[in-house]
C-alpha cells in the first residue's frame, strides 16, 4: 500500500509540474477511473457556465450533479464533488484530454485512482457490437454471487430505448441509484459515479428473458457475479432481521453535539408533544444523500404541523473535525434546517447500536428511519429508502413515510 501511495504522489507531482499550455476547454469528457485490478469505470463530465463562472456536471442517466468548486491553474484543474470526500486533480493535455488522480476518503487510507479523460466524446459507451439484439426493459429477478460464493437477491429495473439503457438495482435496504449505459449486440454495460458509488455492470443477454455471465465491479476492489431472469411481478426480498425496538423498551434516550458543537437531546423541550423522525445516516452514504434531500424538503413544508427531524450521523472515523466538515457539505447542499448530530461512533463499529441507541436491536443499514409519536414512544422503524432512480419504489417509499407521519400527527 505504501508503495502504491508513493507511486501516486510521484504521479501527481509529474502531472502538475509539466509545462503549462493555455488552451480552450472541451465541452465534455468521457472520464475513466481505473480500479486496483485495472478495470475502468466510465462516466460523463460536462462543462457549463453559471454567472460567468465555470461549473462541471457529472451525468448519470437523469441525474446531473453540479460541481461548483472548480479551480484552474495553467493547464491543471482541481475539482471537488459537492458531497462526500471526493475530489479530482487533473492535467489538461494539448488535445483537451485529461490525466490525473481521483481521491476518495475512506475509513482507512485515502484511495488514489488513476483517471483518464477523453475530450468531446459525448457517449458513455460505444456500440462496439452494433444494434441491440433484444430489448430488456422491465423488471428482473437478480441473483448476485459474492466472492465467497454466497448469494443475495436483488431486483433490477431497466428502461431501454434502442441502444440506450438506464435503470437501477434494488436490494432489501437500498438502490444502486442512477445507472447509465448501453445494450450493444448481446451485451449490456451500465455504470455510475456520484462521489460515493463507483459501479460497473457487464453481462450477456442470452435472450429477451435471460441475462447471464454478469460481473458487478463495485468500488476500488470488490467484484461479484450476477445473473437475472425477466419477471415483471418480482417482489423485493425482505431485509434479514430488520432493526426494531428491543423488548421492554419504548423510548429513545440520546444527546449528541450538532455541527456547531452544541448538545441536542431527544428529551429537549423542542421535541415534547411532537412527532419526531430520527434519520440514521452518514455523509459517506449516497442513499442517505437521496433521503436527506427528500427529508429536507419535507421538513421545510411541514414543520409547522408539529413534526421534527433529527439526523444522527455515523461517520467513517471518530475524527470530529473531519465528520463536521463532511456533514456540513450535506447541510449546505440541501439547505438542511433540522439538526444533524455527530454520534462520534463509526458506521463500521460493530457495537454502534449499543453505544448510541441501546434501546434498538442492531442497526443493519443506512439510512434507517425511526418514527416517534407525540408521547415519545418509538412506533415504527423503516430500514430502507429507495431514491428517485428507483421509479415506482421511490414513490412507494415517500408514500410510506407520508402515511406514517400523518397517522402519528392525527393521533
Amino acid at each position: 500500500m505504501k508503495q502504491r501511495i508513493l507511486f501516486f504522489m510521484c504521479l501527481l507531482i509529474s502531472v502538475f509540474t509539466e509545462a503549462q499550455v493555455k488552451q480552450p476547454l472541451p465541452d465534455n469528457w468521457r472520464l475513466a477511473l481505473e480500479r486496483k485490478d485495472g478495470k475502468q469505470v466510465v462516466f460523463q463530465l460536462l462543462r457549463g457556465n453559471e454567472n460567468g463562472k465555470m461549473v462541471l456536471y457529472v451525468i448519470n442517466a437523469a441525474e446531473r450533479i453540479k460541481i461548483t468548486d472548480v479551480k484552474i491553474a495553467g493547464d491543471s484543474m482541481f475539482f471537488t464533488m459537492p458531497a462526500f470526500e471526493s475530489s479530482f486533480r487533473v492535467k489538461l493535455q494539448g488535445n483537451g484530454n485529461m490525466k490525473g488522480i481521483y481521491l476518495k476518503g475512506t475509513s482507512g487510507n485515502t484511495q488514489y485512482w488513476p483517471l483518464s479523460g477523453y475530450a468531446n466524446i459525448p457517449d458513455r459507451f460505444s456500440p462496439v457490437y452494433g444494434e441491440a439484439k433484444n430489448n430488456i426493459s422491465g423488471k428482473w429477478d437478480v441473483s448476485i454471487t459474492r466472492a465467497n460464493g454466497s448469494k443475495r437477491k436483488a431486483v433490477a429495473v431497466f428502461e431501454q430505448n434502442g441502444n440506450k439503457l438506464t435503470g437501477s438495482f434494488l436490494t432489501p435496504s437500498a438502490d444502486y441509484r442512477y445507472l447509465d449505459g448501453i445494450v450493444t449486440g448481446d451485451s449490456l454495460f451500465l455504470s455510475a459515479f456520484d462521489g460515493d458509488n463507483v459501479h460497473l455492470f457487464e453481462a450477456k443477454i442470452s435472450d429477451a428473458n435471460t441475462i447471464s455471465g454478469g460481473i458487478f465491479y463495485n468500488g476500488y476492489i470488490a467484484k461479484e457475479t450476477w445473473t437475472a431472469q425477466k419477471n415483471n411481478s418480482v417482489a423485493l426480498p425482505e431485509i434479514d432481521d430488520p432493526t426494531r425496538l428491543r423488548e421492554g423498551a419504548s423510548k429513545l434516550d440520546f444527546t449528541f453535539n450538532n455541527l456547531q458543537g452544541v448538545p441536542v437531546s431527544i428529551n429537549d423541550e423542542k421535541y415534547k408533544n411532537k412527532v419526531v423522525v430520527i434519520q440514521l445516516m452518514g455523509s459517506w452514504c449516497a442513499n442517505c444523500l437521496d433521503e436527506t434531500k427528500f427529508l429536507s424538503g419535507y421538513y421545510k413544508r411541514n414543520r409547522s404541523k408539529g413534526v421534527e427531524i433529527i439526523a444522527l450521523a455515523y461517520e467513517l472515523t471518530t475524527d470530529a473535525a473531519r465528520s463536521q466538515k463532511s456533514l456540513a457539505k450535506f447541510q449546505k447542499l440541501f439547505d438542511v434546517q433540522y439538526p444533524m448530530l455527530i454520534t462520534g461512533v463509526t458506521a463500521g463499529d460493530e457495537n454502534k447500536t449499543e453505544k448510541t441507541l441501546p434501546q434498538l436491536t442492531p442497526i443493519r443499514s443506512f439510512p434507517t428511519t425511526i418514527f416517534i409519536d407525540k408521547k415519545g414512544n418509538v412506533r415504527e422503524v423503516h430500514t430502507n429508502f429507495y431514491g428517485p432512480a428507483s421509479g415506482e419504489y421511490y414513490i412507494a417509499s415517500k408514500n410510506k413515510f407520508y402515511e406514517t407521519v400523518d397517522r402519528l400527527l392525527n393521533e
